[in-house]
């Protein structure tokens, strides 16, 4: 137990031994002004009421963690290096401080209230802490630059969140610790992120990077201001190499719409018989974002409601639930058994990843106070190329 000195931090001392005892539901104002001793009128005067003591002790605790967060990434440069130590600090953190972690995971975040009071300020810093140590890396050349990095830090949280959950509620699995799965975590992440070793190719498939580095300075550019010497860069060649493969910069463009419209025509193939793994994890991915869009009511009952419920975990709509996401298992070993999905890829971690993040991004999209201003489309591409890199065999 912390030792405070004022009346404010008593009360907080008394709040934590109160829940640990009894739970959030059966603790009393009178019984946690007994423990503090003082009257439930001084409780009153510091709090308004037991939620409120609630979300505070929570933020004492997350204004602890920020603290030694810094302290744990002291004289950690290397930007993959700072990453991981986040991410196990984080899961290191909740796992020693249970009381935290099971109020901010299964009382705090079910809780619209929740998100109005200064502790979720504290949990967004951390949040933004994680930000920068991925922006920081794209900037100094480590992770990609094409990536949109708040998506993949809603990823990283709710990989987070899940991997909390099954430590907690077991879930049919059994984890010693958080821990233990931060080497699989960061293995897809790094997939993700970082630019892709460099390896020999066949002329196809550096055509083929050229002719996608061309499109991506075309539709920054347009086709006046783009160079020839730009599309090089991007795709990671000398500006002579390009003219091994197109005589100009007019064949180049028109290369770019019969790459694009050759995959279409392969696509298609399999609109109704999916037949390769990665295309069907690409399907999966985005059916599951696009079918809760397609219903706002459910996603936010399951959001606030039911999935951060502990009665959720030994419910029969629990067992219905992982038949579902266990068709990721299925998809996942084809992929490994046909060679195209990556042997090392922890099929837990990876399904932390996906229901993690998508209920850290759904969260954001339903609390966001201008719902207009997130491209909810280009989030889910972001989300279905980021999670497909991480498994994917190169």
């Amino acid at each position: 137990m912390r030792s405070h000195s004022d009346t404010k931090d008593q009360i907080i001392d008394a709040v934590e031994l109160v829940l640990s005892e009894k739970g959030i539901q059966e603790a009393t104002i009178a019984e946690i002004a007994q423990r503090a001793g003082v009257t439930d009128s001084v409780i009153y005067h510091h709090f308004k009421n037991k939620e409120d003591l609630m979300f505070s002790l929570v933020g004492v605790y997350q204004d602890e963690m920020l603290d030694k967060l810094v302290e744990q990434l002291g004289g950690i440069l290397e930007p993959i290096s700072r990453l991981s130590k986040m991410v196990w600090f984080m899961l290191h953190y909740n796992e020693t401080n249970q009381i935290y972690s099971k109020l901010l995971l299964f009382e705090c975040r079910s809780n619209t209230a929740f998100f109005n009071h200064a502790t979720y300020q504290s949990v967004r810093k951390c949040a933004g802490n994680l930000l920068s140590i991925l922006e920081n890396g794209s900037e100094v050349g480590v992770f990609r630059d094409d990536v949109n990095m708040r998506v993949v830090r809603e990823l990283v949280l709710g990989a987070i969140d899940m991997e909390n959950i099954n430590y907690f509620l077991g879930n049919g699995y059994k984890l010693n610790s958080t821990t233990q799965d931060v080497p699989a975590l960061v293995d897809l992440l790094r997939a993700m992120i970082e630019y892709a070793p460099a390896r020999s190719e066949q002329n196809t498939n550096k055509s083929e990077r050229i002719v996608l580095a061309a499109e991506k300075v075309f539709s920054e550019k347009g086709y006046n201001q783009a160079t020839i010497s730009e599309i090089a860069r991007f795709a990671g060649i000398a500006d002579g190499t390009i003219y091994e493969y197109f005589g100009n910069k007019s064949e180049l463009l028109m290369s770019v719409p019969r790459l694009r419209f050759s995959e279409h025509m392969d696509s298609l193939q399999e609109v109704f018989e999916i037949k390769t793994p990665i295309r069907k994890l690409r399907r999966f991915i985005r059916y599951h974002f696009l079918l809760y869009m397609a219903e706002p009511e459910f996603l936010r009952t399951f959001m606030l409601n039911v999935q951060f419920n502990p009665e959720f975990y030994s419910s029969e709509a629990y067992s219905i639930y992982q038949e579902y996401t266990d068709i990721v298992d299925a998809i996942l070993a084809e992929g490994k058994e046909a060679g195209t999905i990556r042997e090392s890829v922890n099929s837990r971690v990876f399904k932390n990843l996906l229901f993690g993040g998508f209920s850290h991004l759904a969260l954001r999209w339903l609390l966001s106070d201008d719902k207009n201003a997130i491209d909810k489309n280009r989030e889910i591409d972001e989300i279905v190329n980021l999670l497909t890199r991480a498994v994917e065999q190169v």
